[in-house]
């Protein structure tokens, strides 16, 4: 399958354990998850563990992923459920028509990286160029398609929830300055989908995005 072309990427922070987050998982799932004009990525923090539930696709990386983002817009909290869009807009994840409004606007906005990313069998040729300048990051993430998950304690004790597009690898493939062409040849496992992302360091923007099947 071909690449998504300039698609906007929606991260939301989210956790098992976190008794407001069901209806925000619930439109990210049902609404999102399908789109050819969304990457939707869902990243389960670790830091609400310790009230009864251990959620079990949590990693403190995505925690810390989050307070970047925190630190970068000059919060000093972070919160569940959040939706990050294109790594710039923070908004709260229960509110699905602020969601749309900012998908909307990015997908009116030219990315200023060209991103082209193919894949055959394990191996993804990603090749981008920019006239930017600065510190850039390129991430390859892949993601479980959906998994229903009973809970047994904490604030969700007793419910069944369904988790979408959950994401269980994430690695930063190479530092770039823009100053050259990019060409990487990157190895994953398994079929399921794959997603690179040009990003600015610290928590900046996300510059072009792309998904390959």
């Amino acid at each position: 399958m071909a690449q998504t072309t300039h698609p906007v990427v929606v991260e939301l922070f989210t956790s098992q354990g976190c008794s407001s987050c069901p209806p925000a998982d619930a439109f990210f799932h049902k609404q999102l998850t399908d789109r050819d004009d969304v990457i939707a990525l869902s990243l389960h923090v670790d830091y609400w563990d310790y009230i009864g539930w251990k959620d079990n696709f949590a990693d403190p990386a995505y925690s810390n992923r989050q307070r970047l983002y925190a630190r970068a817009a000059g919060h000093r909290s972070v919160y569940t459920p959040q939706m990050i869009v294109n790594g710039k807009d923070h908004v709260v994840g229960t509110h699905p028509d602020k969601v749309e409004g900012l998908i909307r606007a990015h997908k009116s906005v030219t990315p200023p990286v060209t991103l082209d990313v193919s894949r055959k069998g394990n191996r993804v040729s990603i090749k981008a160029s920019t006239e930017m300048r600065g510190d850039m990051r390129v991430h390859l993430v892949r993601y479980i398609d959906d998994e229903a998950v009973k809970i047994k304690r904490g604030e969700n004790a007793g419910k069944t929830l369904t988790y979408a597009n959950i994401v269980n690898d994430w690695r930063v493939l190479k530092n770039w300055n823009g100053r050259t062409p990019l060409s990487i040849d990157a190895q994953t496992k398994g079929d399921g989908p794959v997603v690179v992302l040009v990003q600015g360091a610290n928590g900046g923007p996300i510059l072009a995005a792309a998904r390959v099947e």
